[in-house]
């Protein structure tokens, strides 16, 4: 009887620790905060994570776009982006790790994939909106 007690404030215990390990852009979307079944919380994250993965993608595809198909900076930003992807998805399994294999998983993967991908959009969409000007940006500015 003891032990059926401590089962679950450990595993309440062991997601709340997971929640505050997980870096605070990579937490659970605020919208998803309102399900309230974890079935609901994960197709809601999931389905965020979609999202901002198309959005990236368009994001991408308007900075290749930018450059313009001569520019010898479309080979590093393409390197840069599946270096960032696989650092992503790297850094996403380490972070969760402690949930592996347990109903919480999936959100702690889709919260941390969402995360990330909402701050490299954040990055893209920054070279995209370079000033005139700015040396700090390898991006030329629309219009050029």
């Amino acid at each position: 009887m003891m032990r059926a007690r401590r089962i679950p404030a450990a595993t309440g215990l062991a997601a709340l620790l997971l929640a505050l390990a997980v870096p605070g852009p990579a937490r659970a979307a605020p919208a998803c905060g309102a399900e309230e079944t974890q079935a609901g919380m994960n197709a809601c994250l999931a389905r965020e994570l979609g999202e901002a993965d198309l959005a990236l993608n368009a994001a991408y595809r308007a900075l290749i776009a930018r450059l313009g198909e001569d520019s010898p900076l479309r080979a590093p930003l393409t390197e840069a982006q599946r270096a960032w992807l696989r650092f992503r998805d790297a850094e996403c399994a380490f972070a969760t790790a402690g949930s592996r294999g347990g109903s919480f998983h999936p959100a702690a993967q889709s919260g941390c994939l969402l995360g990330l991908t909402r701050q490299r959009l954040e990055a893209l969409q920054a070279y995209l909106n370079c000033g005139e000007g700015d040396l700090a940006c390898p991006v030329p500015p629309a219009g050029r």
